[in-house]
């Protein structure tokens, strides 16, 4: 291309973004479905969302069910209701190893440590993966289900089924057709705290022998190993443990909340980020944190960067950011786009809203017709032998940057006490230089290593291109 970034018009710009997106964007499909016309699917993980995925898997006409799979055989009672008559397993491997050819496709809905190893593992066999979000456990995770799914040339989807809602690409059309003109920053919040279910700050000393229907050692997997206890990690409170988890706010919503503000700006990696906490040990994640993100500008952004603010545990952007009528609040989480004509409230899940008021009298809102469902889309795809919007190729960079918040929120360093008029201000020294092309920060080792994990022996994930 050999015009500039300045005489690149918004229209030209959208579409050269639609045909890099059709052209590198997604992987190209080579295991369509099964010769019979069905696609063949196993879900890994069946309570909780999974069984959702399994609700909304199984309601598609061109389905069959091949297997279950769960650590916690008394999950199977309600799915299999669902799917009967279908084989039933605790281990994921196998499962896939005795299903083989029989299988074309697996949804996984374990908790957030386990997306990468059972994905991958399941990607290098050929099967097409539907994965909860975040993608993966890690920001290296994240990596390493993008570059597998390009590699095996499967279809792939992230499990926040918001993408495919109407609020949400009605606000995303709004954003790149200029409605609020360019952007100049983004405000996102969620109520949650990062530690909102066991509010504990440690383990518990004690321990409980596990129902004889939990495989406790399947359970934590890659994780390091410690003993069971009742109602502190199975079934639902393993998100506020760093190791099995990232935490109830960011890593539960961010995917969600984040989505849109990808999505409508074009945004892939951040240039920096930055946090701020009320605290945080190695177990659980702080009950409160402000995370800044720096992107590169394009041409839906006012600037040579864009700072994207995420803040959660009751911590929101100032409401007159949006300009809100008197009687008006911000809601209970969502995001604030502030443009140059005026601003987008777009709460988490409703239709956006554009403030000032006054500023869009007249202004006709567009109508989004709907699509079928998230988990449909995917189906449809791998019947087409096609794509999907939040393939990992999209989802990885998006679950990348959200670890990178927990990452950064990791390694804030306590401020140093002020001596004189120069002294650095705690966020200047949390601050972390990202080089994604590389994966690693520039400016902080210790972050590094934080990027990854050591996995148990015996549950290694897999890298891509066969260096660790």
């Amino acid at each position: 291309m050999n015009s500039s970034p300045s005489s690149t018009t918004r229209r030209t710009f959208l579409k050269q973004t639609v045909i890099a997106g059709a052209a590198i964007g997604f992987p190209t499909v080579v295991r369509a479905a099964n010769l019979n016309g069905r696609v063949q699917v196993a879900s890994v993980g069946v309570d909780g969302m999974g069984y959702n995925d399994v609700h909304n898997l199984s309601g598609h006409a061109k389905v069959k069910y091949v297997g279950l799979c769960d650590i916690d055989t008394r999950s199977f009672a309600r799915a299999g209701k669902l799917v009967p008559e279908v084989p039933h397993f605790a281990d994921f491997r196998v499962m896939l190893d005795k299903l083989g050819d029989t299988v074309d496709a697996i949804s996984v809905a374990t908790p957030d440590h386990m997306h990468a190893l059972v994905s991958i593992e399941a990607m290098k066999r050929g099967k097409h993966v539907y994965c909860q979000k975040p993608l993966a456990h890690t920001v290296w995770e994240c990596r390493q289900m993008r570059l597998w799914a390009e590699k095996k040339r499967v279809v792939t989807q992230m499990g926040n089924q918001v993408h495919s809602q109407m609020e949400y690409r009605l606000a995303t059309r709004m954003l790149r057709e200029g409605a609020i003109g360019k952007v100049k920053e983004v405000h996102s919040w969620v109520a949650l705290t990062g530690n909102e279910r066991t509010r504990l700050l440690e383990p518990p000393a004690t321990s409980d022998t596990p129902p004889r229907e939990i495989d406790w050692n399947l359970w934590v997997g890659v994780a390091p190993m410690r003993p069971y206890v009742d109602g502190i990690y199975h079934p639902f409170a393993w998100r506020d443990w760093q190791d099995f988890g990232g935490g109830a706010a960011l890593g539960d919503f961010g995917c969600h909340i984040l989505d849109p503000v990808f999505t409508a700006l074009g945004l892939r990696a951040p240039l920096s980020v930055t946090a701020d906490n009320s605290g945080i040990n190695r177990h659980v994640w702080p009950t409160m944190q402000t995370i800044q993100y720096v992107f590169p500008g394009n041409e839906l952004i006012a600037g040579k960067t864009l700072k994207v603010t995420w803040t959660d545990g009751g911590l929101k952007p100032d409401r007159k950011i949006a300009q809100l009528p008197p009687d008006t609040d911000l809601p209970k989480q969502g995001s604030i786009f502030v443009g140059e004509k005026g601003n987008m409230v777009l709460a988490h899940v409703a239709g956006p809203r554009l403030y000032p008021v006054e500023n869009f009298t007249g202004y006709v809102y567009p109508k989004e017709p709907k699509l079928p469902n998230h988990w449909h889309r995917w189906v449809d795809a791998i019947l087409e032998g096609g794509k999907t919007t939040d393939g990992f190729d999209y989802a990885g960079p998006l679950s990348e940057t959200v670890q990178l918040g927990n990452v950064a929120s990791r390694a804030v360093r306590p401020p140093k006490p002020k001596r004189g008029n120069n002294a650095p201000a705690a966020r200047d020294a949390n601050l972390l230089k990202w080089d994604a092309e590389n994966l690693r920060f520039t400016n902080h080792d210790a972050a590094n290593k934080l990027l990854t994990k050591e996995y148990r022996r015996g549950f290694e994930v897999p890298a891509a291109n066969g260096v660790a």
